[in-house]
């Protein structure tokens, strides 16, 4: 028969394998369990946090702006009011200010951008925001020097007035550079803004 001590030393190794192994069943669902909800948060990180979400609530923030239309005889350009979606960055609300333009005037003033016409993308480089149109932006524009002026200039000032880092405009077309609209205005350099076309009469919208 076993000793008393040889007893006792059974239990106490008896009692030991108990407790590791409760000690491993403990960490084991430990680690299951957070695998679980880490895989959990994984999996929902979407529906509970949009990754737009950012962008959406910039989106619901409105900022004033100034845009520049052409006047009824398209000799100077006249401004109107506008709120628009102020975006997450410089870039995301120069690209709203340009398509609050290409949308049109609300207040009776001469559209300078084609109605088909849709922007694809703006990129801003070391003052100078290229603006990259579709194919209907010079195949929809009526042409005429007068109609290019206010296009160009349009552009031009409205970015200008409204964002104090673009101190030019580039006019891009599918990604490509373009030397003229229609054959009347030289765009193979960056444009100024030219406030002496600007009428100084207050606009709303």
């Amino acid at each position: 028969m076993a000793s008393k001590r040889q007893r006792r030393t059974e239990e106490f190794k008896t009692r030991k394998k108990k407790k590791t192994f409760r000690l491993f069943f403990i960490v084991a669902a430990v680690l299951i369990g957070g695998g679980f909800l880490a895989f959990l948060f994984w999996a929902l990180s979407d529906t509970l946090f949009p990754p737009d979400a950012q962008e959406a609530a910039a989106k619901r923030e409105r900022k004033d702006v100034v845009l520049f239309f052409s006047d009824a005889n398209e000799r100077f350009l006249v401004q109107e009011k506008r709120l628009v979606p102020k975006g997450k960055n410089d870039v995301a609300l120069a690209e709203e200010i340009v398509r609050a333009l290409a949308e049109g005037p609300k207040m009776g003033s001469i559209r300078t951008i084609p109605a088909g016409a849709r922007l694809q993308g703006i990129r801003i480089d070391d003052g100078t925001a290229v603006l990259n149109f579709d194919n209907p932006f010079i195949e929809q524009h009526p042409g005429g020097t007068a109609s290019e002026v206010a296009t160009v200039y349009s552009l031009a000032n409205t970015l200008a007035a409204n964002l104090p880092e673009v101190k030019r405009i580039r006019i891009r077309v599918d990604g490509k550079d373009v030397t003229t609209i229609k054959g009347h205005i030289d765009l193979r350099e960056p444009v100024t803004p030219n406030k002496e076309l600007v009428k100084q009469t207050q606009g709303g919208g």
